[in-house]
């Protein structure tokens, strides 16, 4: 019995850590070779944990992205560093951090992008490494 408590606290802690892409927005319009925000919100946790880093890339699916496995995939990595979420406002949002990254130039309007992010922590007592991956389908539209 204890064995599932401690289970099921160990899936409870790795679940809370889980962050989510909240800018852009799925399906929003980018162009090609411009500058955008990419927002990663990390939820409030109770358990310990110690952020590490993300690594942001975008993947020109063939197709519609959905038909795709870009779950494993970073394509064009265009940031790979530290990962420092901040507290801004504790009413309205949970702490995140903003990276302004380059939409890839040679990018074809009319195509699907996932954008990619790979977020790495340690959490609990032991301070377990942590890794999971999101992404958002984007449209690419002209220059």
């Amino acid at each position: 019995m204890l064995h599932l408590f401690i289970l099921a606290f160990l899936v409870a802690s790795a679940f809370a850590q889980r962050c989510q892409i909240a800018a852009p927005a799925e399906w929003s319009t980018v162009a090609p070779g411009s500058n955008i925000t990419v927002e990663v919100d990390r939820p409030m946790t109770l358990s310990s944990s110690q952020e590490v880093a993300v690594v942001i890339g975008f993947w020109a699916c063939n197709g519609p992205c959905n038909e795709t496995d870009v779950t494993q995939i970073m394509g064009n990595v265009v940031y790979s560093g530290p990962y420092s979420p901040q507290l801004v406002d504790a009413g309205f949002k949970p702490p995140y951090q903003n990276f302004t990254v380059t939409v890839p130039s040679h990018f074809v309007p009319g195509r699907e992008v996932s954008l990619n992010v790979a977020h790495f922590t340690l959490i609990g007592a032991g301070l377990e490494p942590f890794l999971e991956t999101l992404n958002i389908t984007l449209n690419i539209g002209s220059a």
